[in-house]
């Protein structure tokens, strides 16, 4: 997932969105308990073990780039669950897995006629796909603050060469890009799941694991708390509401089919 670094601890604890998705889609997933399951971008670990409480007589492989997250993730491993530091981007598996699962990740994957390619080629015949990730009109209120700070004149040459790290496709963009790949099935579903955190704090978590580490990671060391209290503080302006709760976007592209 790009060349980004995250602490797993820290997102563990700012995640909560994030893992009622993944349950979400975990919950529609019909196993028989013996699949061989691959967990795209598996962050923190906590779902990729709910995946293996649910193959028994299978095994579930979880991959991310992040060795932070690794390193978190790990403490979950089980007798039917490994972990692996791997970029999504260099997925080199053939006729492997039933299942190949993602939850909020495959945003920070750029290419997706290779990843699908890639996955193609990875699923076992009848096996299948289970995405969910962030889609078009996700974080409109971030966007808007950090793109505004990235123009402030005492950021900007940092991100004169800044490449945008998410793809947020509409529905209809990636209904376009699988049919390009042999799928015998094929469902892409757009869901709105606007959230509110709970308070400025938890939004604030969120902010610090893993959203702004992209934009940090440009800011000279002497500039970093400066240039993060700014889009904090921006932020809970645009987002407050008056019982406390801070509101934003979040839509989702819901990716299910069968090789």
């Amino acid at each position: 997932m790009g060349t980004f670094e995250f602490i797993g601890e820290q997102y563990e604890k700012a995640s909560r969105h994030q893992k009622e998705w993944g349950k979400s889609l975990i919950s529609q997933l019909q196993l028989n308990g013996n699949e061989r399951i691959l967990d795209l971008g598996c962050g923190d670990g906590t779902l990729t073990e709910q995946l293996a409480f649910c193959v028994p007589d299978g095994n579930v492989l979880g991959i991310d780039a992040s060795i932070g997250m690794i390193k978190t993730a790990k403490k979950h491993k089980k007798d039917n669950l490994q972990f692996m530091q791997m970029d999504i981007n260099q997925l080199d598996f053939e006729n492997k897995f039933d299942v190949i699962y993602s939850n909020a990740a495959l945003h920070w994957v750029k290419d997706h006629k290779l990843l699908l390619k890639n996955v193609f080629r990875a699923l076992k015949p009848g096996g299948m796909i289970a995405w969910n990730f962030g889609g078009n009109g996700t974080c409109s209120n971030f966007f808007e603050v950090i793109r505004g700070e990235m123009q402030d004149e005492k950021y900007q040459k940092y991100f004169q060469e800044f490449e945008w790290p998410w793809y947020m496709p509409s529905k209809q963009e990636y209904d376009a890009l699988v049919k390009e790949i042999d799928f015998s099935k094929i469902s892409v579903a757009e869901e709105n799941r606007d959230r509110y955190f709970s308070n400025a704090d938890e939004m604030i978590g969120w902010l610090d694991q893993p959203t702004l580490v992209p934009f940090i990671g440009c800011i000279p060391d002497k500039m970093k708390k400066t240039f993060r209290e700014e889009v904090v503080e921006a932020m809970i302006q645009k987002t407050k509401q008056p019982d406390g709760r801070c509101f934003e976007t979040f839509r989702r592209i819901q990716v299910c089919a069968v090789k």
